[in-house]
């Protein structure tokens, strides 16, 4: 029996959520509260799910009626934690890439009251070559933006056809960088005044901080799960128990957002501290343990933080280098990262290091470089371990672990650049140091050139080389 047969007799709600983005992330934690606030206070919020790239799940999504089961599985003070539940708050997903439409049709309904997104730290750009006519915008700004003066245009600027706009990508302002594509768009488009006055006045862009370690699809225990659950679920999820939203949102906003009041949501008028915290030593630790454990070997972020090497590497890259670059009360973080490794150590989930390897460079970029330079201002020298996991990034995305090749899954540019470089550095036409500076200097990738830090170039080459050379066993080895 499939999913969607056991829960024919479900009721759709009312579409009030435009969703892009279909991944994991976003359906163990928005649409899983949203669902919660449906069934506990009676919300009625339906989510409709936009594809934000051509390949996607849109599809598998549909054919399941937008149902799927999370798995919540761990400790929480304390207590074991093993519970599910079937969300059913999705309405149905849009393939825009096949059906551009459909997708504008939705702008059209007056029902829509939110906007929510999730399409990575590399998904809120402007590509410059999009036009108003495109079916659909290469991003996912130009296509909100598309979006957008639809709506302006079927309800003539009202007021009440404005939304609130959450976007969940981890970046700083997420909010404002998002409407500052928009505006970049409105501007290329050369769209009418009174469109810009509508997005200033009837809309609310919220930045937010989000945090829940969604392992995904729970691969090796699919078996087992499906035959105690009694139906097939091809979009079963994993996740841990614990949970945050923190939303950057006045009075007036957060009575519009109808959330359950129980649920784990804060809003506050500063994500600073919030976010400070938790994208440096949570998303940070991840961010370097990927390439360094890879390389070494394991495959999975509880074996990563277990193991008496890779486990020591990422101790000490989080109290000796991160903590020291936060400007916050250092004891409280202290006890905020061992939280996190006993997050990082939940015995049920099956976190793969090369699910979190996805597009690598922009979360280095976002996730540690800041670390990187707080911690130069303040030790007047370069972080050793956070530089190694530049390098392991570096020798990761040449392609191949002890020869054996890998997935990788980045901006198509900078998959190319590597392997354009790593294949000349194989041929001898360049040198370690070469492939380095060229990396580093690259401002697409940086926002900046990196070979302008003192000591970077230098020591991300000595440590690239030492990977190269002697393997990551000895390397890491020496490094500690």
């Amino acid at each position: 029996m499939k999913i969607q047969e056991r829960y024919r007799e479900r009721v759709k709600h009312p579409a009030k959520v435009l969703q892009f983005g279909e991944g994991n992330f976003l359906r163990a934690f928005a649409d899983w509260m949203i669902d919660r606030s449906n069934k506990t206070k009676g919300t009625k919020i339906g989510v409709t799910v936009v594809q934000p790239l051509a390949g996607g799940l849109v599809e598998m999504l549909n054919d399941q009626d937008g149902l799927y089961t999370v798995f919540e599985n761990g400790l929480q003070s304390g207590e074991l934690i093993e519970r599910h539940t079937v969300v059913e708050a999705i309405s149905g997903g849009i393939n825009p890439y096949t059906d551009f439409e459909a997708f504008l049709a939705t702008a059209r309904e007056l029902s829509y009251e939110m906007v929510l997104s999730n399409t990575t730290e590399a998904g809120i750009v402007v590509n410059a070559a999009d036009r108003y006519e495109d079916a659909p915008q290469s991003t996912y700004p130009g296509k909100l933006t598309r979006w957008l003066h639809e709506r302006y245009k079927a309800f003539e600027g009202s007021v009440e056809s404005g939304l609130v706009i959450l976007p969940c990508e981890l970046i700083e302002a997420n909010a404002e960088t998002l409407k500052t594509c928009i505006m970049t768009y409105t501007e290329l488009w050369k769209l009418e005044e009174g469109f810009v006055k509508w997005l200033n006045q009837a809309n609310h862009f919220c930045s937010t901080l989000v945090d829940r370690i969604v392992p995904g699809y729970p691969r090796d225990k699919v078996e087992s799960l499906e035959e105690k659950l009694g139906y097939e679920d091809k979009l079963m999820i994993e996740t841990e128990p614990y949970y945050l939203w923190v939303i950057e949102a006045d009075a007036a906003v957060q009575a519009k957002l109808s959330f359950d009041d129980s649920l784990n949501i804060v809003f506050t008028d500063s994500l600073f501290n919030y976010r400070t915290r938790k994208v440096r030593l949570l998303n940070g630790p991840h961010t370097c343990m990927v390439p360094v454990g890879l390389l070494y070997g394991v495959e999975t972020v509880k074996e990563a933080v277990t193991h008496d090497v890779v486990g020591a590497y990422v101790h000490q890259v989080m109290h000796d280098e991160m903590i020291p670059a936060v400007p916050m009360d250092n004891d409280a973080l202290a006890i905020y990262a061992e939280e996190v490794l006993d997050r990082f150590k939940n015995p049920f989930v099956k976190h793969q290091l090369m699910s979190i390897a996805l597009n690598s460079h922009s979360k280095y970029k976002t996730r540690v470089l800041p670390t990187i330079k707080e911690y130069v201002v303040i030790k007047a020298c370069l972080p050793k371990k956070a530089v190694f996991a530049l390098a392991a990034m570096f020798r990761l995305f040449k392609g191949d672990i002890g020869g054996q090749k890998i997935d990788l899954k980045d901006d198509a540019e900078i998959l190319a650049l590597h392997e354009s470089l790593w294949s000349q550095y194989d041929q001898g036409v360049i040198t370690l140091e070469n492939l380095v500076e060229t990396l580093l200097g690259d401002e697409s990738i940086w926002g900046e050139n990196l070979n302008q830090m003192t000591g970077l170039t230098a020591l991300t080459t000595t440590y690239l080389t030492q990977i190269v050379d002697q393997g990551m066993v000895s390397a890491l080895g020496a490094l500690l």
